[in-house]
């Protein structure tokens, strides 16, 4: 089920059942989607690693994700785009941005917990109510049924990482940096850099993370770099020195040794080892 309006926003219902699997390209096609995934014994692969879903588990994915393939029976999606129902502008109203959303380098997911599940089951049958009702006010209600599914997942995603202990400006100040550091990890390299975007000291990002993660927020910057560099290496055909450089590094030497540092192996073996390997549309490894 589809709704496509006059200034190109577009929102899609679906619903797969049945022994089949499901594929999205490697660069998908809508800016946001949700999965939910209802049965068990689910596979996500993301960046060649296999993740195991229990069921009633939702997945929360941009454009910044590379999915090679979800293996389901069945599952409910929402894709949307910025027209139909941008977050970044109305996040005041949503409060996901940097963290269903922009945020993570990982993929934001979670299990719908028994006490909600029926809250959930009742709005996607409203849901799919409204996208059939073709009237003047379909547009409205269609975003209405978008923003409160949106809220309903970061309330249930905050309680679930123990997010709403923290205080509020605590949790802005999280997702705002998660936030910019997806936008500009490839430029800003310092948490002394999204300190200055964010008007506060490094010794308070550092203070905030210390509370909310493992994490430091150099951490965070360096895992979202070396995430995107295995990407390029493994997805392209840019060499080491063309990565480097569109990652924000002064030379090849520096970058290697980031690198090597952070995962264990040099750019140019990690590359080796996936040439001649990618042999299918969805890039799963054989």
């Amino acid at each position: 089920m589809k709704f496509n309006g006059p200034n190109n926003e577009f929102l899609q219902l679906q619903t797969f059942n049945g022994n089949e699997t499901l594929f999205f390209d490697k660069e998908l096609n809508y800016p946001l989607l949700f999965v939910w995934i209802r049965n068990p014994d689910s596979q996500l692969y993301f960046e060649g690693n296999r993740l195991d879903l229990p069921p009633n588990t939702v997945i929360c994915l941009t454009e910044f994700h590379r999915i090679d393939f979800v293996n389901v029976r069945e599952a409910s999606l929402i894709k949307f785009n910025r027209e139909f129902y941008c977050v970044l502008d109305h996040d005041k109203e949503v409060s996901c941005r940097g963290i269903l959303f922009y945020g993570s380098d990982k993929i934001p997911y979670f299990r719908i917990p028994d006490e909600v599940l029926e809250q959930f089951e009742n709005l996607w049958k409203m849901f799919q109510v409204e996208i059939q009702t073709k009237d003047d006010m379909q547009l409205d209600m269609l975003q209405t049924m978008l923003k409160r599914f949106i809220i309903l997942c970061t309330r249930v995603y905050k309680n679930l990482n123990n997010l709403s202990p923290l205080q509020p400006v605590e949790v802005d100040i999280i997702r705002d940096f998660n936030f910019y550091v997806e936008q500009h990890f490839r430029t800003k390299h310092s948490v002394q850099d999204y300190a200055d975007i964010l008007f506060k000291s490094p010794k308070t990002l550092s203070n905030v993370f210390a509370k909310f993660s493992a994490r430091t927020p150099l951490q965070v910057i360096h895992e979202r770099i070396v995430l995107e560099a295995r990407r390029m290496l493994r997805y392209t055909d840019k060499s080491v020195k063309e990565i480097s450089y569109d990652l924000g590094f002064e030379d090849i030497q520096t970058f290697s040794r980031f690198f090597k540092k952070m995962s264990g192996i040099s750019p140019s073996d990690f590359k080796n080892q996936f040439l001649g390997k990618i042999d299918n549309s969805q890039g799963i490894m054989t």
